[in-house]
């Protein structure tokens, strides 16, 4: 029996694990669930699963919440905060974290759970993109298992060999095929984008996702996001790393060998599977995923990635071999900027040029700690904010 704690159980990729636990009582307990603000969701989990724990950050909702669980008779303690989240992810009956909140603010309890050698269920982007060297090095330190959750390395972890050890050429790699839809907007003419609205940039074609990550889809920064992930998974270097748009999302990502073979993971477009993998890995489970109907796909499409279109893309990549806080500052900066896009101050295509200008202004440092990252995160978020600012 695994005990599990879930950081982001009310977003779509907890609410997806919560449907494969409940398929399977007699292998998983939920120790912990944890939210932003969503009360009337959470309760409704708490209800069906009981946990020990509900971690709330948002303060009149963990009031909410804990009225609503005292009337309800239930003995889910309410925890408070991002000490709290923490807490959770290192409790002794916890034996793996699924990290599921979006942006920085998964890092510290993601990282405290592989300090404390959790099993640890990686959704969470931004925990490698901001701090790599420190979150693998914690991972090596502990003997933590770290299973990517995210369907494109979840297919490369699927496709590479079982005792892959991070060395491609010992391992007969040759390079990493990540695939990408291609978003709403793959076939858009270029001259239209500048107008194009937030619904707009949700509505992706293949994925029901959160408004912040479906926007990073549209504009490909969430691919740059998984080049730069799936360097330090895989110990793979940029050139190693090929972006690859497929329409269709059936091929979730493949791994290029130098005898000439290629070995891809396909499925329906349903994070469930790489969510029972990593729940039940190395064994299989059912994951309630329909059968892929290969039938019914009959053809599947490949585009070479298109910078000019996706700018964004391009600038994870220069991230990437810049190295150091560069990450770290691409993230928060891409941060700032959707937001501003949602609330509708800045236009589409003011994304990669917000981007662009903090990378440029800001300097690049050594991460030599969780500080480091910290600190370069906090800068771009003002610097960022400031020339939204400028652009009003």
């Amino acid at each position: 029996m695994q005990g599990l704690t879930i950081l982001g159980s009310t977003g779509s990729i907890g609410t997806s694990t919560l449907d494969v636990v409940a398929r399977h009582p007699d292998k998983f307990q939920i120790i912990a669930l944890t939210a932003n603000r969503q009360v009337d969701l959470l309760f409704q989990q708490c209800l069906q699963f009981k946990p020990l724990y509900a971690v709330l950050l948002d303060d009149a909702a963990v009031t909410q919440l804990r009225s609503l669980v005292k009337d309800a008779g239930l003995k889910t303690e309410v925890l408070h905060g991002v000490d709290a989240l923490e807490q959770v992810c290192v409790l002794p009956e916890v034996t793996a974290v699924m990290a599921a909140i979006v942006g920085a603010a998964g890092l510290r309890p993601t990282l405290a759970a592989a300090k404390a050698g959790k099993k640890i269920l990686l959704a969470n982007k931004e925990t490698l993109v901001l701090a790599g060297n420190v979150f693998m090095d914690a991972v090596r330190a502990s003997g933590s298992a770290l299973l990517p959750i995210d369907s494109e390395h979840n297919a490369i972890f699927q496709a590479l060999p079982k005792a892959y050890n991070g060395d491609m050429s010992g391992n007969g790699v040759r390079r990493i095929l990540l695939t990408a839809s291609g978003g709403p907007f793959r076939d858009t003419p270029l001259s239209e984008l500048q107008n194009v609205t937030p619904d707009q940039a949700c509505a992706h074609p293949n994925w029901v996702m959160g408004r912040k990550i479906s926007v990073d889809s549209a504009s490909m920064m969430n691919k740059g996001l998984e080049v730069i992930e799936a360097h330090w998974l895989f110990n793979a270097s940029a050139d190693d790393i090929q972006v690859v748009i497929h329409p269709q999302s059936v091929i979730h990502s493949l791994v290029e060998y130098v005898d000439g073979s290629v070995i891809a993971q396909l499925g329906n477009p349903d994070m469930r599977t790489p969510i029972a993998y990593g729940l039940a890995y190395p064994e299989r489970i059912d994951s309630g995923v329909a059968s892929l109907d290969l039938f019914k796909v009959a053809t599947m499409n490949f585009v070479a990635s298109d910078f000019e279109r996706f700018p964004c893309l391009a600038l994870a990549y220069d991230a990437l071999r810049t190295a150091g806080t560069a990450p770290a500052v691409l993230n928060a900066a891409n941060e700032i900027a959707v937001e501003a896009f949602l609330n509708q101050r800045i236009s589409f295509l003011s994304i990669p040029r917000v981007i662009e200008e903090v990378l440029n202004i800001l300097p690049v440092c050594e991460v030599l700690g969780l500080d480091d990252v910290l600190a370069a995160d906090a800068q771009a978020r003002r610097a960022a904010s400031q020339y939204i600012q400028g652009l009003q």
